[in-house]
């Protein structure tokens, strides 16, 4: 099954509506965007902490990487440069941390507050090569925007 963006952002309104805590917001949207696509393998959140490093937060899948710093891999260039990562072959991907050895290909968006602050990033790895593309990195952007307000 392939996510339907349209589908997720109906069902995420009506299980967030009036909630405001971040780490609640984190886990209700991984858990729906984890099951609502068969490329998923791994889907979570990384929140920065501060001092360039960032934490797993609310993930699904198999265990994540506790930290990683900004310097780092897919999801610290994300929180670094506050761009899409889309990386078709994370192995070809100068610095990628491997927190699982099944991961083939990565989208990594940064998560921002409505004033620009970084809160972290959504990670979605798939064991699947080239798994994502455009239309995936602009589907997600809009529904972190939607319920996260940035």
């Amino acid at each position: 099954m392939r996510i339907v963006y349209s589908e997720i952002a109906k069902t995420l309104a009506a299980l967030t509506e009036g909630e405001s805590d971040v780490v609640s917001l984190m886990a209700t949207m991984a858990c729906e965007l984890h099951h609502a696509d068969d490329r998923f393998d791994w889907t979570g959140f990384y929140r920065d902490v501060g001092g360039g490093m960032l934490k797993v937060g609310p993930y699904q899948g198999r265990h994540g990487c506790l930290t990683i710093p900004f310097g780092r891999g897919v999801c610290g260039a994300a929180a670094r440069t506050g761009q899409v990562q889309l990386v078709p072959d994370v192995h070809a991907f100068p610095g990628h941390i491997a927190c699982s050895g099944s991961t083939r290909s990565e989208i990594v968006l940064p998560l921002l507050t409505a004033h620009g602050t970084l809160l972290g990033v959504l990670d979605i790895d798939s064991d699947q090569p080239a798994a994502f593309d455009e239309s995936d990195a602009e589907g997600l952007a809009r529904l972190l925007r939607q319920v996260f307000g940035g």
